[in-house]
């Protein structure tokens, strides 16, 4: 019987094989995590309540009007995917810490580019840059920067539909100061028609870190952001960006 001979150059080139795969992994392992949905917390209460109806009505429809159980049913099931969705928060995380990097801090489309006077904190020009969250967008809210929340307040207002001019002085509002050592950055969650409830995790003397979660807008609405009047924009009108993916400006 011939002995069976090992190739050291074949076990090398495993061996190499291999090490290539444990470097690669990590990177395959971040983009499926990237691509990962979650339930948002916030969402919790009202799902289990929506379903919980659903059931009801659909076993009341099942019991004294079976001809149109199947109707029912099926509309029951988009109506509750359509509620699902707005409560997803997919996993994401920012590409570079960098403090002269602003990362969008929510899912929507850029409806105002411009200089505009800020009157609650700054009270002088900034470049306004503001997202349009619709109800089909990702309602959850992330730090733009790292730094030290050095003022927040929040402000009851009206409903007026977020792309309105009056929206981000007249609606209810939450407004956040970040102080990044260089410089500050105002943040605004704006409240819209149909999103009625901010909810917001931040308080002043937190020191926060960049694409974290700062909080959350049910049913859509607008954000806000102030930056000093020499930063560079990333971004065009109507663009579609995503929150702690797409690089809003650069100080």
């Amino acid at each position: 019987m011939a002995a069976k001979v090992e190739n050291p150059k074949g076990k090398a080139q495993k061996l190499s094989n291999f090490a290539s795969f444990k470097k690669t992994t990590p990177i395959l392992l971040n983009n499926t995590a990237q691509m990962l949905y979650r339930i948002h917390k916030e969402g919790r209460t009202i799902l289990l309540t929506v379903l919980a109806a659903l059931v009801v009505l659909n076993l009341t429809f099942w019991k004294f009007l079976p001809i149109a159980f199947w109707i029912f049913l099926a509309l029951s099931v988009v109506f509750y995917l359509i509620v699902l969705q707005f409560f997803r928060n997919p996993v994401r995380e920012i590409m570079v810490a960098d403090n002269s990097i602003i990362y969008a801090p929510a899912d929507g489309r850029i409806c105002v580019i411009e200089e505009a006077y800020e009157s609650e904190y700054f009270k002088e020009k900034r470049l306004q840059v503001s997202i349009f969250m619709s109800p089909f967008n990702v309602h959850v809210n992330r730090n733009p920067v790292s730094g030290v929340v050095n003022y927040f307040r929040y402000h009851p207002g009206k409903y007026l539909v977020a792309w309105h001019p009056k929206s981000s002085t007249e609606n209810e509002r939450t407004t956040v100061v970040y102080d990044i050592g260089k410089g500050k950055i105002l943040m605004r969650q704006i409240a819209g028609a149909l999103a009625k409830r901010i909810k917001w995790y931040v308080q002043e003397g937190d020191q926060v870190q960049q694409g974290q979660e700062m909080g959350f807008i049910k049913f859509g609405s607008r954000v806000d952001l102030f930056l000093p009047l020499n930063a560079k924009i990333e971004v065009a009108m109507n663009q579609q960006v995503k929150g702690n993916l797409t690089v809003v400006a650069r100080l």
